[in-house]
């Protein structure tokens, strides 16, 4: 099986003081490395209107402690009820190697983003908006990498020193019309409305700006001899193999049951050519092998080993949100160990347990993954100009052609939907 393999585009800890006095800050949002601090990148809290749930959180030991709740033996967010994956340094260190992963099978983002970027409109400084930003190592690259722009950074707990700490859910409205670019990958599965969301990340962005979204459609599917993709037929009615793809229908209906929206990946293409405010719709998808298969070429097995380790290590992450939904621990465990040993055997020999294909067909399943990117319609929505699909080999593209991007033309205000 072939793997697009796309070129790369582009070559403070926490304080422990207990003293919650000055827990909330009136400080930036986003604190960049210290090699570009003194750049200003951060997004000035005074530029933004309230938040619906105000909380910019200058991170103590204690303030971490309190966005926290320990259950089925890991740390999970004590802000919401629809993201069920944990929030400690185990899940931080998944999240860090299937980052470092994505970029190496996608790139570290779309081409088109340093020209959305480019400091060309006089009075404005650019920024950025990461939605469920986990770890913070993809905004820290782009804080990096345009070290005068402002970078947001939201998610459900604080991970860097100064994080906004909100529920997205809950709405976005006091981030209309702030950002150049608004990033979200694999959030779906703690979005309620992800068409909304959608909606209302449109309305964050300037004229002319990016969305760039990835999601994964919590299912494993057969390559097959043809080049074809067949996903794997299973249901939560049956304990028996292929055990990932089995353990995945669990978590797929337990992130569902908790209100989250973990098929989003399936509609995220025609969502985005069906909103009236978005243009250049750019599609791709990402098959991304479970495990090395003997068969595949040397950069082919090594990303099948780093999504190999990513799976055993998000089959622990699994166990709130499965057990949560109330699958006894008894069949969490059966689920677990089988498809663990499916993934730790998968390159030398056949799973425990084949599904009822050839031995050799199961190993070489794979995880999809959609990646989706697109700018905001830049002026008059009575005159859009022409829709264009730029789809290139290799990796995401989307080019903004000069009547998406021109500083001089005014900034009409976009359509509510």
């Amino acid at each position: 099986m072939a793997l697009p393999f796309p070129h790369h585009n582009n070559g403070p800890d926490a304080s422990d003081s207990d003293d919650d006095h000055n827990s909330v800050a009136s400080l930036p949002p986003f604190t960049p490395p210290q090699s570009t601090r003194d750049s200003e990148t951060s997004y000035e809290r005074s530029t933004r209107s309230s938040s619906p749930t105000p909380s910019v959180w200058s991170v103590t030991s204690s303030m971490r402690e309190s966005a926290l709740r320990r259950e089925y033996g890991r740390q999970l967010n004590n802000y919401s009820e629809v993201y069920r994956l944990p929030a400690d340094q185990e899940e931080q260190d998944r999240l860090n190697s299937q980052h470092a992963m994505f970029i190496e099978v996608m790139g570290e983002y779309p081409p088109c983003l340093p020209e959305v970027m480019r400091d060309d409109v006089p009075g404005e400084r650019k920024a950025i908006l990461d939605l469920g930003c986990g770890t913070g190592a993809w905004i820290m690259e782009r804080a990096r990498q345009f070290p005068n722009c402002f970078a947001v950074a939201v998610d459900l707990v604080p991970m860097q020193s100064l994080s906004e700490v909100d529920d997205i859910n809950l709405g976005l409205e006091h981030f209309y019309g702030d950002f150049n670019v608004v990033h979200a990958q694999l959030i779906s599965s703690g979005i309620k409305d992800y068409l909304n969301l959608i909606n209302q990340m449109a309305h964050c962005l300037r004229p002319g700006g990016l969305l760039d979204l990835m999601e994964f459609d919590f299912s494993v599917y057969d390559h097959m001899p043809d080049g074809n993709h067949r996903r794997c037929p299973t249901d939560t009615s049956t304990i028996a193999g292929p055990w990932f793809a089995r353990w995945m229908a669990f978590a797929n209906a337990a992130a569902r049951d908790a209100g989250g929206h973990p098929d989003a990946a399936t509609h995220l293409q025609q969502w985005l050519l069906d909103h009236p405010l978005l243009e250049d719709v750019v599609y791709r998808d990402f098959w991304i092998p479970v495990s090395p298969h003997p068969s595949f070429d040397h950069s082919q097995r090594r990303i099948g080993t780093q999504m190999r380790d990513d799976i055993l290590a998000f089959l622990k992450s699994g166990r709130p949100l499965l057990l949560g939904s109330g699958v006894p621990e008894s069949i969490v465990d059966e689920l677990q160990l089988n498809a663990e040993h499916e993934a730790s055997t998968a390159a030398n020999g056949p799973p425990l347990n084949p599904p009822p294909i050839s031995a050799d067909d199961s190993l070489r399943s794979t995880v999809h993954f959609v990646f989706v990117s697109f700018a905001k319609l830049a002026f008059d929505l009575l005159f859009p100009p022409p829709r264009c699909n730029v789809s290139v080999p290799v990796c995401l593209v989307l080019h903004l052609s000069d009547s998406l991007i021109q500083p001089n033309k005014p900034k009409l205000k976009p359509h509510i939907l």
